[in-house]
């Protein structure tokens, strides 16, 4: 820092307040904790995944394991708790250790650089998984067939996004944006309002919605609140008071080479995470998107079907909304995904969190957070016209079906053999030619 920034004196409030934050923050954002190093060096570097680099960006410091935490409530907070309980015995025991010191303005101007990293390191994660539209896929056929109150308020909110991908790559490029504001000292407070403009509704969505991820939308407010608080007085006196106002008085001094190397080492890690997330996100994006199967579904099967005719043990079974056999319809999408309707019931799902998969079967955020539907991945031998099925919710994982496969037109399939419960069955399929205004969109005439 430049020699006449050092000397002006804090008062005691001020200092007791920043001993408590720079401990608190620093709980929080160092990395101390055993398991992010244990979680570096099991990346296969060779074949890295852009979701390597994403769960690296989002970790946070775990006095108690995350699994062993609520998934919603006030208790996900529980680790924050803790770093809060050290940080006001630490601040305690620096005042009295460090008593006559006047201020902390150097301490607190890196402090602030460590929020700015921190704080952009995960804005460009989330950026780029939704300028490549992958956190909130397009809905699937399936989903569309579900009644709006089978889902849970988090995937409404999702596929809400997700039906806009353009939408979608717009609030990336906001998160983006924000973060490379936050990646210059000059340009911090822009990047702060449109993280309190974005990230504070993310925030809010997070826990009214109940996504699942409201610690660390919690953490970016919080420390965008951090940031902010040095330019409140100075913002009211230019906004509320129209007085005059002046920049920043912490000016950065690098003309000792360790802190000008220090300075380029930050930045040059900065802008290289960025580059290699960028790609291995568009990778995943333009060849395997990490929320959808990767396995084609049956060829020219792709649709929506109405059960003509069920056949449960060699015995009708008239069309019935109640009977927990009978089958009411069935989607085939476009990957190897088939779902039923029937009364049979569902174990929710209540998966929310970004999750990564290499199994199809495990790919389960087209089921996760809603029922009403029964859904199965299936592998179909093409010679043989035979389809095997086994359900995708973990719940109900030891549910198969075995059944063989006739097309006695380009509209009809006919399946028959074994169902979950052993039971022997047959059943027609007519497909339904329907269109979709989510497929069609409103900018030329549609008849449906």
């Amino acid at each position: 820092m430049k020699p006449n920034q050092l000397h002006a004196e804090w008062q005691p409030w001020e200092k007791h307040l920043f001993r408590l934050f720079f401990l608190f923050l620093s709980l929080l954002i160092l990395p101390i904790d055993w398991k992010i190093y244990r979680d570096f060096f099991a990346i296969d570097w060779a074949h890295l995944h852009f979701h390597d680099l994403f769960r690296l960006s989002r970790y946070q410091n775990q006095f108690i394991p995350t699994e062993n935490l609520p998934q919603w409530g006030i208790g996900q907070f529980a680790n924050w708790t803790i770093a809060l309980v050290l940080a006001l015995g630490g601040a305690v025991v620096w005042g009295r250790l460090d008593a006559n010191r006047k201020e902390y303005t150097v301490l607190y101007y890196w402090l602030r650089v460590i929020v700015r990293y921190r704080l952009a390191f995960v804005l460009i994660t989330y950026g780029f998984i939704k300028v490549f539209p992958l956190q909130m896929p397009y809905p699937s056929l399936s989903n569309l067939f579900t009644n709006y109150g089978d889902f849970f308020a988090w995937k409404i909110y999702f596929q809400t996004v997700g039906i806009a991908p353009k939408y979608q790559s717009f609030l990336g490029f906001v998160e983006i944006l924000a973060a490379f504001l936050l990646f210059n000292r000059r340009t911090t407070t822009f990047g702060v309002g449109l993280i309190f403009g974005f990230i504070g509704n993310v925030a809010v969505v997070n826990g009214l919605y109940d996504v699942g991820e409201q610690v660390l939308s919690t953490f970016i407010v919080l420390l965008a609140t951090f940031l902010l608080a040095n330019d409140v007085p100075r913002l009211y006196r230019l906004l509320i008071q129209e007085g005059p106002t002046y920049a920043n008085k912490i000016i950065p001094d690098f003309s000792d080479k360790v802190l000008w190397n220090v300075r380029f080492g930050l930045r040059g890690a900065f802008l290289l995470f960025t580059f290699l997330f960028a790609y291995k996100t568009f990778e995943n994006y333009t060849t395997d998107p990490y929320k959808i199967p990767r396995t084609p579904g049956l060829s020219n099967a792709f649709g929506y079907y109405r059960v003509k005719e069920f056949t449960l043990n060699n015995k009708p079974v008239p069309d019935s909304k109640t009977d927990p056999n009978r089958w009411q319809d069935v989607i085939f999408e476009k990957w190897s995904t088939l779902t039923i309707k029937s009364n049979r019931p569902v174990k929710i799902d209540f998966t929310s969190a970004e999750a990564v998969h290499e199994k199809d079967i495990d790919r389960n955020y087209e089921l996760a957070g809603h029922a009403g539907r029964h859904y199965f991945y299936y592998e179909a031998d093409t010679v043989n016209h035979t389809l095997a099925l086994q359900n995708k919710n973990k719940n109900h994982r030891q549910e198969k079906l075995f059944l063989t496969y006739q097309r006695p037109n380009s509209n009809t399939l006919v399946l028959a053999g074994i169902n979950e419960t052993q039971d022997s069955i047959r059943v027609v399929l007519e497909k339904v030619h329907k269109k979709y205004m989510f497929f069609e969109g409103r900018r030329k005439p549609v008849k449906i």
